[in-house]
């Protein structure tokens, strides 16, 4: 069983955060979250039962909330992050806002907003559909470029006469942001990298890698729409070909554990204690029948 399995310190907070404003009888209602707290449907519906509702994001972000039909008393921002046009609206609206983003992608905005500011070409090594993506491209003023794989390093059309700075989403695969980094810094002679992957990130990744070697069968729990939990799938994915990547403990299939003697398992930061707790009893469960 992974050591770093399970919520991180960003879902935690942001969940113990949305927890305390729905029980908070003076917070200002109703209460809506900005799409998913963290993309995993158990922890979603969790939130919805305690009052909290989800508001669909389309593209534009400004459109979808002005077209929603009930007054937005306390608007929750997800530990993903937004961009800065939205705190502006909620003030002009009278809406107060619960800030729930995580402090390390807080800390990637600045940087995007910083090296803007001073006129850098800024480059974003992500998914740039990702909602922390989107937010940190609007901190940096819509003006970056976006690495997502190794094909988008060729059409980047940086200017080599210009100073660039490298940053990256939070759940970022470290190894590919360092080849990333490298070959960036090996084409232009004025790039500045900046690694701003979360130490939990990189604790799961170097974990799995390890444990997806060591053990016959890795067992990855999180939700498709998480990017950690994805990557830690395929990383493990990459190492043992007999890795899968599940949501809960009913997909688990035995035929999966066949001459199995060793079962790694471990969990992306948006999957909850419950659910990683019901998919370990359903494993001691099969080894005992």
């Amino acid at each position: 069983m992974s050591k770093y399995a399970g919520f991180c310190e960003g879902v935690a907070r942001a969940y113990d955060m949305i927890e305390k404003i729905a029980k908070d009888p003076s917070a200002k209602r109703p209460i809506f979250v900005l799409g998913s707290l963290v993309h995993n449907s158990d922890v979603v519906a969790k939130i919805e039962s305690m009052g909290v509702k989800k508001i669909s994001v389309e593209n534009d972000l400004i459109k979808s909330l002005e077209k929603y039909p009930e007054r937005i008393g306390t608007l929750v921002i997800t530990a993903h992050g937004i961009g800065p046009e939205i705190y502006g609206w909620a003030k002009g609206r009278g809406t107060n806002i619960a800030d729930t983003t995580c402090p390390k992608v807080i800390k990637v905005q600045k940087l995007a907003e910083i090296f803007s500011k001073k006129g850098r070409q800024i480059v974003i090594v992500g998914e740039k559909n990702h909602k922390e993506v989107r937010g940190i491209y609007e901190w940096a003023g819509e003006k970056a470029f976006f690495v997502e794989t190794d094909e988008d390093l060729d059409g980047l059309g940086l200017d080599g006469g210009k100073k660039i700075a490298v940053i990256s989403q939070t759940t970022q695969n470290r190894d590919f942001f360092k080849r990333v980094a490298e070959k960036l810094s090996e084409k232009y002679p004025n790039v500045e990298v900046i690694d701003t992957i979360c130490q939990a990130t990189h604790h799961r990744q170097a974990e799995i890698k390890k444990l997806a070697e060591e053990c016959d069968v890795a067992v990855v729990i999180g939700s498709p729409e998480s990017a950690n939990s994805t990557r830690l799938w395929e990383i493990a994915k990459e190492i043992n070909p007999k890795s899968y990547f599940i949501q809960r403990a009913e997909e688990i299939e035995r035929e999966w554990f066949r001459e199995c003697e060793k079962v790694a398992v471990t969990a992306g930061a948006s999957t909850p204690g419950w659910v990683i707790d019901e998919v370990i009893l359903r494993l001691r469960s099969m080894d005992e029948s």
